[in-house]
């Protein structure tokens, strides 16, 4: 676990929580790694899981697969950050979604149960630890508040141009990368994969935005 001390810093979780105390820490807890390949499944549909994840390197997502297959992809997980926290927690019986990798990643497992009770060395890092999950549910469901943002839009055009105006924010730049490839864009604001392509290059003509890949630029209004 030494050679991911400075994602693991970076993580949430562990936010007010001396690195040297990490690894420690780590053992406390029960961590496990495991390493899995591209369009792995890591999580699937209908699983009682126990454990959450913390992406260590790569990146995943999490889907829903409707009774016709029709893929919707309702979040992104990058370095650093955690999945199926919120499913361990609610104690639900059968998860309502898969996690699938989308690129090579690794992936630290967490018990949920050993975060939540204090161990038998009765550390010190457990309230910190579970103060550092509320906030990150908390602020899980903020960004599931802009989704929802973003996909009530009525047309293909304003949920493109809502998704990409706060990537821009958080970038801080006009010039800013997604982390989604064409279907899967066309998947997380669910529209359709052509209508969102033919879309794009009419504001990509009517000189809005730029674009090549997942890089876009948000041209600045001249008037």
């Amino acid at each position: 676990m030494k050679k991911y001390l400075d994602v693991l810093k970076t993580v949430a979780l562990f936010r007010g929580i001396e690195a040297l105390e990490l690894l420690p820490l780590l053992s406390c807890l029960s961590a496990n790694r495991a390493h899995y390949e591209k369009g792995q499944t890591i999580f699937f549909s209908g699983d009682q899981i126990k454990q959450f994840g913390i992406v260590l390197s790569g990146q995943v997502q999490i889907v829903q697969d409707d009774y016709y297959g029709n893929r919707s992809i309702l979040a992104e997980v990058s370095q650093g950050h955690l999945f199926g926290e919120s499913f361990v927690y609610s104690e639900i019986k059968m998860l309502p979604v898969s996690v699938i990798t989308s690129t090579e990643s690794e992936v630290l497992f967490i018990d949920c149960r050993k975060l939540a009770a204090p161990c038998a060395k009765a550390c010190d890092f457990h309230s910190r630890l579970i103060q550092n999950m509320l906030n990150i549910i908390s602020m899980k469901n903020i960004s599931l508040t802009q989704k929802i943002e973003f996909v009530s839009k009525r047309t293909t055009r304003e949920k493109l141009l809502a998704y990409l105006s706060v990537e821009a924010k958080k970038a801080g730049s006009n010039h800013f990368s997604i982390p989604f490839n064409r279907q899967e864009l066309a998947d997380y604001l669910f529209v359709e994969r052509s209508a969102m392509s033919a879309e794009l290059s009419k504001l990509r003509d009517e000189g809005v935005l730029k674009y090549h890949k997942n890089q876009f630029e948000l041209m600045v209004p001249t008037c």
